[in-house]
């Protein structure tokens, strides 16, 4: 069994980025683009109703950079990819993970996040079989949604956690964490890992939390906030996850999953009232007008109380820490949606 706290350093040279027309996939494909000069990447993306072109904006027309549109699900379509551009390294950000969609129809979740998942190991162990581990890296993008839900005292989600998923959402990428981890004890597959608590950035799907109630505010539309508004998440800046991702690739250790996390807790209904706040002050307007759009509505069916992250063990090992605080990262997200009107719309 190989040991999973192998230190290996990694120089990605040529990327596939699965997911990389999303929220996250997009920001980092151009993160890395824009950080290492000496990469090239493929992104893969099936341009269902979370993927869009117009997310990865100048990576388009990158010459690095090149576009497949495509299902990960797809074994010989992935296997032609890995060959064909000599594929070292391996990021999977693609997956549906809105959860009130996995409480209608669970099917496409399963399906994408736990088979798409094992295709692209299948893939990767066949494609890689004579390569060394330190000359390739499958990393897996997961969620800390995967630990289930904490009460308000609990102490914060670590590596240690045992796993607890709430949802359909949640199991179904829990499933896929633990496939990536079989495939590195059983087959010696070189993989890396990070769970992440919620991002928010530019380019987030309009139907997330946070374009919602811009996009509310805007059209003069009521707010949704789920129950009582008290429900707390971890926020973190889209950017300083995909610097963390970048820093796992290239420097953490083997069969390793590492937590990422900005020790930001934020009630739900205080982040809506911030942003009434921030949208009235960049518009001109009062406050009141949009904090009176607040509405609370009828919780979810399985709505966790609580998520907090303790990233210790990526900061000790890997020297990543969060630069964004949250309220000015809320405040460039903002401004950004703002110059990007476009991009509240749903796309399909």
């Amino acid at each position: 069994m190989p040991d999973e706290l192998t230190p290996a350093r990694h120089a990605p040279r040529s990327l596939l980025v699965t997911g990389g027309a999303g929220f996250i996939g997009s920001n980092f494909v151009r993160h890395m683009l824009a950080s290492d000069p000496s990469v090239r990447i493929v992104t893969l993306d099936a341009l269902t109703y979370a993927g869009r072109l117009e997310n990865l904006g100048s990576a388009m027309a990158d010459p690095r950079h090149s576009f497949h549109r495509g299902d990960v699900c797809d074994a010989a379509s992935v296997r032609e990819l890995l060959r064909g551009h000599s594929i070292d390294t391996i990021v999977h950000f693609a997956a549906e993970s809105h959860v009130d969609r996995s409480i209608v129809g669970p099917a496409p979740f399963v399906t994408t996040n736990l088979l798409g998942t094992f295709t692209l190991l299948e893939a990767a162990r066949d494609v890689w079989a004579d390569r060394p581990q330190t000359g390739a890296r499958f990393h897996h993008v997961s969620t800390d949604e995967v630990f289930g839900s904490l009460g308000e005292h609990d102490a914060a989600f670590s590596e240690a956690t045992p796993y607890a998923p709430s949802s359909p959402y949640s199991a179904s990428k829990a499933g896929s964490d633990h496939l990536v981890r079989a495939y590195h004890h059983t087959y010696g597959l070189p993989v890396t890992g990070t769970n992440c608590s919620n991002n928010y950035g530019p380019c987030q799907h309009p139907e997330k939390f946070i374009p919602t109630v811009i996009r509310s505010c805007l059209a003069g539309r009521r707010i949704p906030v789920y129950g009582t508004g008290m429900n707390v998440r971890d926020w973190l800046y889209v950017e300083d996850h995909c610097r963390a991702v970048e820093q796992v690739i290239r420097s953490g250790a083997l069969g390793q999953i590492y937590l990422v996390g900005a020790r930001n807790e934020q009630r739900n209904l205080d982040i809506a009232r911030l942003l009434c706040r921030l949208l009235a002050e960049a518009l001109g307007q009062t406050a009141e007008r949009y904090l009176e759009l607040i509405e609370l509505v009828m919780d979810r069916p399985g709505h966790d109380f609580r998520y907090a992250i303790d990233p210790s063990r990526i900061e000790r090992e890997v020297g990543w820490r969060p630069r964004e605080g949250f309220e000015t990262g809320l405040r460039k997200t903002v401004e950004w949606y703002l110059a990007n009107r476009a991009f509240l719309e749903t796309p399909h």
